[in-house]
């Protein structure tokens, strides 16, 4: 079988932080953060709100997006840093709340990359003949982890969840190449310290540059495609001038690539999702459309995709 995305769904939480929030917390301001970052304002969850609360939400969407039922679900995948507890796994909790009482469910962790190393496990099961759907959710409750005192992290991140449903499609349609990669010795420049969000944005940025490029070109490259070919270019919404850089080693014009940044922040494994749902519901995504997502996080770990889209 071909594995692809039959469903998709997103959820953020309703409470806006905006730079000029920021501006009373920290000492930073809004024209600083925007020409570094990209970022205006990003989403923040409630304390009674959790990462399951999040995830579930996503996930029922994409299934109904799917048009099956919570009971067709074979497997539940969970990219996140941020879950609720050490266990039972997210991917356990939503698991019970959906009523998908035939899944096996299991959280992985990937950092910002966690939702690619999701998409490409669900597609080993569906290509194997193992499973028929597969649901991946990328979410995070970052704001638990960032020290709200640290003004070099407190103005990156938000929270927010995205999920697909992986399942069959039609011949030529779903994922046509992938790659995941990892290089352990650089996890010292990004990992939680002290219960908080460690960065050296430096070092980081420097990697991210030259990984997200690499990566869309070597799965073009493995999937037989020109850059020319791309539709849409959607990106781990770290940083605008990381994104940037990736569209420009693509060749592509600004309105192929997606941006969600500025409105989110960095939600970690689930700004692919949350971007591609968003894209998906402007109509920038159509069937056949060929889709490039890519991203990068701690570990460090990266992942790409090239995406057929369509059933």
């Amino acid at each position: 079988m071909n594995a692809g995305i039959i469903g998709i769904g997103s959820y953020v939480p309703e409470k806006v932080l905006t730079n000029k929030d920021l501006e009373k917390m920290v000492d930073t301001n809004d024209e600083w953060i925007v020409t570094r970052t990209g970022i205006k304002e990003r989403r923040i969850a409630t304390d009674d709100q959790d990462t399951s609360d999040l995830a579930y939400e996503a996930a029922k969407r994409a299934i109904e997006d799917a048009k099956i039922s919570a009971e067709e679900i074979d497997l539940i995948l969970v990219a996140t840093v941020t879950p609720d507890r050490s266990f039972p796994s997210v991917a356990c909790m939503i698991q019970d709340r959906l009523g998908a009482k035939k899944a096996a469910a299991m959280d992985l962790s990937a950092a910002c990359a966690g939702f690619m190393y999701g998409v490409v496990t669900a597609s080993q099961f569906i290509n194997g003949g193992s499973y028929r759907h597969v649901l991946v959710v990328g979410v995070e409750k970052l704001s638990k982890i960032t020290d709200w005192t640290d003004r070099n992290t407190a103005v990156l991140f938000g929270d927010g969840a995205g999920a697909v449903v992986v399942g069959p499609v039609s011949d030529g349609r779903g994922i046509l190449s992938f790659e995941l990669g990892a290089d352990g010795s650089g996890g010292k420049h990004l990992y939680k310290k002290d219960d908080y969000i460690f960065m050296n944005g430096r070092e980081v940025f420097k990697f991210a540059v030259r990984q997200m490029g690499d990566s869309c070109e070597n799965v073009l490259k493995l999937a037989g495609l020109t850059k020319e070919e791309v539709d849409f270019l959607i990106p781990h919404q770290a940083n605008t001038r990381i994104m940037e850089a990736a569209r420009e080693r693509l060749q592509l014009p600004k309105e192929k690539m997606s941006v969600i940044i500025d409105r989110h922040g960095n939600t970690s494994s689930s700004s692919i999702p949350i971007a591609l749902d968003e894209e998906y519901k402007k109509g920038n995504i159509k069937d056949d459309d060929v889709i490039v997502m890519v991203g990068f996080g701690g570990g460090l770990t990266w992942g790409a995709i090239t995406l057929r889209f369509g059933k």
